[in-house]
């Protein structure tokens, strides 16, 4: 069977992280900016080539003075690693979902990561385009990154979670 060649829609994708603050609430922000491919054979997924690359610079959570404490050298250090990336290592079929294991890039560290995806289905748009979705989920450790910045608090505790949570919202579209 051929390899199908899939590419994210970025304009029906988003990608969100997840991060307890005071351990009280959790605070969201996104990748505003990112890009995909998914290899596949025909349309199954399993055993798909994932590709993944955003942009830091693009990391958005609303407020301008945390946006800027998460991409300088406390966080992300945007200016040295401008870029998040991940690359699969196998994706298994899971009942209706997908697990997605692979290597994750944050700040020059890569580490294996193993992420949850929930097939949508397909659809073809009323342009005529083969579209795929998935909800991504998943969990990681920012300090298995080197994002080790916190702050104790008198209460105990600390300020920002070790856990972060990733969530997508990912549309592919089919390419010729």
């Amino acid at each position: 069977m051929a390899t199908t060649k899939w590419t994210l829609d970025p304009t029906h994708s988003e990608l969100q992280f997840k991060v307890k603050h005071l351990m009280i609430t959790t605070v969201t922000g996104s990748l505003k900016s990112f890009s995909a491919e998914l290899l596949s054979e025909g349309d199954e997924f399993e055993n798909a080539e994932i590709s993944f690359k955003g942009d830091i610079g693009s990391l958005d959570t609303g407020n301008t003075d945390r946006d800027n404490h998460l991409k300088g050298a406390d966080f992300f250090d945007a200016e040295k690693f401008a870029h998040v990336e991940f690359k699969s290592s196998s994706v298994e079929k899971d009942g209706s979902d997908y697990i997605v294991k692979g290597d994750l890039t944050i700040k020059g560290e890569t580490k294996p990561v193993k992420l949850t995806a929930e097939f949508g289905g397909i659809a073809t748009d009323p342009w005529g385009n083969t579209k795929a979705g998935f909800t991504l989920s998943g969990k990681i450790n920012r300090s298995d990154f080197g994002l080790t910045w916190n702050a104790a608090l008198e209460t105990g505790g600390v300020m920002v979670s070790e856990e972060v949570r990733i969530l997508g919202e990912l549309q592919f579209v089919k390419q010729a």
